[in-house]
This record gives C-alpha cells, structure tokens and sequence, in this order.
C-alpha cells in the first residue's frame, strides 16, 4: 500500500466532520420521531444513485461480502444506534462508541495480523477520556437496552472496518459502485423495519426535503464514498479514531447554531481527541516516512554527484 500523504487525512476526516451535522439537521429540519426513516432517506436514494452511475451489480463472492458490509455499516449500525439514541442521553451514547477504536485494535489484531502498539492502547483511553469530557453531563441515567444497542453499534463499526480493510475492493469495480452496494443493501434492510415501526410521516415540508436531501447526498453519498476511500487509503485503526471528529463537529455546531454552551471542560476533551488521533498512527508508518524522506535526500545527493 502506498504511503498516505496528509490530503488522504483530511480527505476522511471530512466523513465525520459531516456527519456530525446530523444532529442538528435532524432536530431543525426533519420530522419529528421518524429515526428510521430518516436512516432510509439517507441510504437508499444515494445508494441507487451510485448503482445507477456505475452500472456495476457484485458477482461471485461479492455478492455476499456486499450484503454482510452493507448490514455492518450501513443497515445494522444505523438501526442500534437510533435504539441507542431513544433510550440513552447522548453523551453516554457517544462515550459507549468511544470504545471502538479499541475493538478495531483487537479485530485488526486477529484478523490483520496487525501489531499493536502501547502507544495505541494508550491513543484509545486518550480518545475515551476525551470523548467523556467532551459530551458528558454532569446527570447520567442508564438504561440497558441502550446500553446494549450502543455497543452493537460500535461492535458493527468497528467489524465493519475490520473487514473492509481485510476483503479490499473487487478488481475492475469503482469505488463509488462498491459505495452504492453498501448503501443499498442498509436502506432496503433498514425500509420494511422503518415501514413496521414508524410509517409514513402526515406531512414532508419544504424544509424536510431539504435535510432529507443533505443527509442523502451530502451525509451518505459523499460521506460515506470518502470514508471508504479513507479504509483504502489508511491504517483501520486511524481510521477509526478519525471518526472521532463526528462528536466534536455536533459541539462546536450545538454552540454555533443552538447556543449551547461549551466549558473548558469540553475544550480540554477536544484537545484531548485531537492528540489521540495523532497518537494512534501506527509506528511503522512513522518509520516508512523517515525512511521515505532519508532515501530521497540520498537520491539527491547521488544525482548532484552524477552531476559533477
């Protein structure tokens, strides 16, 4: 694989930086309790769009492989982490995913045959304490259905990464097709449960169909096609702190937007997320780097050498 280069960081980051807009489209511009639904809307318009443009449909094994990364990332994910939402305040919910890199760390560990590093584990309690200082209250309630739906949540994240990274991309199939597989196959697992439980709203407004719009295209489209662009690209476990950028932009937006209040509590977690995703690069990385940049200056000079 080649090295990643700082574009391929902020290219990812910006997955989670959007969806941690979430929130707050869905509390100005969507009807009201109709998660799942919303998760739908999301999903499967934009997966469609992305079949419609590749015109590429899986075959053999990934036929499989599709639907299982689909219900992973996608389908499942979505599902427990509304269940999660509906019965725990969010700042339990969003320490309870804090918990993922930590899976990622295990499963890449298994099944990657991935080392890991001190400096990880530690990037990963760095990155739960932060996570808690930023989004904890000083009120905390439980409730065991949440509870547990947030760690299937963060469970299917994390095996979803484990095993995108493992299986790759299909030879002569575009990201964006690989992309629109997955995003179709949650949606329409998503549907007939949303369909069950919620129905159809009364009435979609104007400003409905704009946040439907923006989660469609903006949250999942393009999202989602430079997450898994960024799972190419980049370590799984860097990948998987850099979502860790989701509950920090849905702060910073709270208190743009909302007027809610941010303390230097929630300042110091924010700095606290940031060192953990620097930390948790792996070191080989940092050795191919200065290994890089030491035999391009030896080039150099043997080219200067040449010369003379």
């Amino acid at each position: 694989m080649d090295q990643p280069k700082l574009s391929d960081y902020l290219i990812t980051a910006l997955a989670p930086i959007i969806w941690g807009s979430t929130y707050l489209v869905t509390t100005e511009l969507l009807p009201a309790n109709s998660p799942l639904l919303a998760a739908v809307l999301r999903a499967l318009p934009a997966g469609l769009i992305l079949l419609l443009l590749g015109r590429t449909l899986p075959s053999g094994i990934w036929w499989w492989r599709a639907f299982v990364l689909g219900v992973l990332n996608i389908g499942a994910f979505f599902y427990f982490l509304f269940v999660a939402a509906y019965h725990l305040p969010g700042g339990i919910a969003a320490l309870i995913m804090s918990f993922q890199p930590m899976i990622v760390l295990i499963l890449g560990f298994i099944v990657l045959k991935e080392r890991i590093g001190s400096h990880q584990i530690l990037a990963c309690v760095l990155g739960a304490a932060g996570i808690a200082m930023l989004v904890l209250q000083s009120k905390i309630s439980l409730n065991m259905t949440g509870m547990l739906a947030g760690f299937a949540a963060t469970i299917c994240m994390a095996t979803g990464i484990i095993l995108s990274k493992h299986w790759g991309r299909p030879q002569s199939v575009s990201l964006l097709a690989l992309t629109g597989w997955q995003l179709s196959v949650g949606g329409l697992v998503l549907l007939p449960i949303a369909l069950l439980s919620e129905g159809l709203p009364n009435n979609i407004t104007l400003l409905n169909g704009i946040g439907f719009t923006y989660l469609s295209l903006v949250g999942a489209l393009f999202a989602y096609a430079i997450w898994f662009r960024g799972l190419e690209r980049l370590p799984a476990i860097t990948v998987s702190f850099i979502s860790f950028a989701s509950p920090l932009t849905a702060c910073v937006l709270g208190f743009i937007f909302l007027n809610q209040s941010l303390s230097l509590m929630q300042g110091f977690g924010a700095i606290i997320i940031i060192a953990a995703i620097g930390l948790s690069q792996p070191k080989n990385h940092h050795n191919l780097n200065k290994t890089n940049r030491v035999q391009t200056k030896n080039n150099v000079i043997n080219k200067k050498q040449l010369l003379q």
